[in-house]
């Protein structure tokens, strides 16, 4: 595991650390089950120096340190102070996502949100709608999260995932999947790899390739609403937007709306026993779950549902009565312009809540 000081008796601090992930926790569960705890640092300090509540990992739990200057702070970047939540950063230096099927993905997404709701992005395309947060003027309306701990502000994305600029907080991430399991989540928006018939989701097993499911069952089946994220289609995809409409260059050779997938990782079945909404969002169609699979309830313009949409999947999905088309702005290079929008939907749904809960204690018992 890896901290950026340690002492001389091996007490490891975490200052310059984008995230505190679970390293306390596994420090514990390597010694006691007879394992060698090693450490790696950013550099060392003299005995008793570090302050004691900025330690992480007590040094009774560390076996070895190894000292390595120059560690980066993430995959990708060398160290950023915005990063260790040493200060916060303009909006304008979030970098925004480049205009594209993820964007335009990441951007219906983002038209879920609503003042308050407390949400979790997830790995993969989901990460994405922090810097629309960002774009849009959102950020300090709604609070995102990831698993590995940070808490408010923008999640970040791409090799440095896992981090966040201009967060509230940043706790260790077996703490956050306390919150997480315990229901806290409003919005779960999470990628999907395939989906079969029934709206079960897979994102950890294709052929003899193992991914793991990591944090993704507790975050899909604990929220309140999840938000499934991907392409139609995988392998090859060439898709763009030419005045407002969609042209889909070359079809990826990949269907991800499949007959049976490999694992069950989100469980439809079970999502419906408990009420739960669930979206799935490509760039050129949304669907939601409903009692017997996916319903088709938007397309994006210059779409056929049947060569476009209904061709391309493995199954045949049933068609909303009232097929919407998605939104024109979210295929226009610039800004959405949604706060006002989802400032109003936040006021609807805080009286739909109120009434709710003088509904509830007025009834009687």
């Amino acid at each position: 595991m890896r901290g950026t000081t340690a002492d001389e008796d091996g007490n490891v601090t975490m200052e310059e650390e984008a995230v505190l992930g679970e390293m306390l926790a596994m420090a514990q569960a390597t010694r006691r089950a007879g394992g060698v705890v090693i450490v790696q640092v950013k550099r060392l300090a003299r005995r008793e120096t570090l302050p004691p509540k900025q330690v992480k990992i007590p040094g009774i739990l560390v076996d070895f340190v190894v000292v390595v200057p120059d560690q980066p702070q993430t995959y990708a970047t060398p160290y950023d102070p915005s990063y260790a939540g040493e200060l916060r950063v303009p909006l304008s230096e979030i970098r925004p996502l480049p205009f594209g099927p993820r964007k335009v993905i990441v951007r219906r997404a983002a038209l879920e949100l609503y003042p308050g709701a407390v949400c979790n992005l997830g790995a993969g395309v989901s990460t994405g709608l922090s810097t629309i947060a960002a774009e849009e003027g959102l950020l300090d309306d709604v609070v995102l999260t990831n698993e590995q701990g940070i808490i408010g502000g923008a999640p970040l994305t791409g090799r440095d995932s896992g981090g966040g600029q201009n967060f509230a907080a940043m706790i260790e991430q077996p703490s956050q999947f306390d919150f997480y399991d315990g229901g806290g989540l409003d919005l779960a928006f999470l990628s999907f790899a395939e989906v079969d018939a029934h709206g079960n989701v897979n994102i950890s097993r294709f052929g003899d390739k193992i991914i793991g499911v990591g944090g993704f069952i507790n975050i899909s089946q604990n929220a309140k609403c999840v938000v499934f994220s991907g392409t139609l289609t995988a392998g090859g995809l060439d898709v763009t937007w030419e005045d407002g409409q969609t042209v889909i260059r070359s079809e990826g050779k990949h269907r991800k709306f499949v007959e049976s997938i490999e694992q069950v990782c989100y469980s439809a079945a079970f999502a419906r026993e408990r009420g739960q909404e669930a979206l799935y969002i490509t760039e050129r169609a949304v669907f939601r779950l409903v009692d017997d699979g996916l319903e088709l309830i938007e397309v994006a313009p210059g779409v056929d549902v049947e060569r476009d949409v209904a061709s391309q999947m493995a199954f045949r999905p049933r068609i909303a009565a009232n097929l919407k088309l998605m939104a024109p702005s979210l295929f226009q290079a610039g800004p959405l312009g949604i706060r006002d929008d989802i400032m109003a939907r936040g006021r609807q749904f805080r009286s739909a809540r109120v009434a709710q809960w003088y509904a509830e204690r007025s009834s009687p018992r």
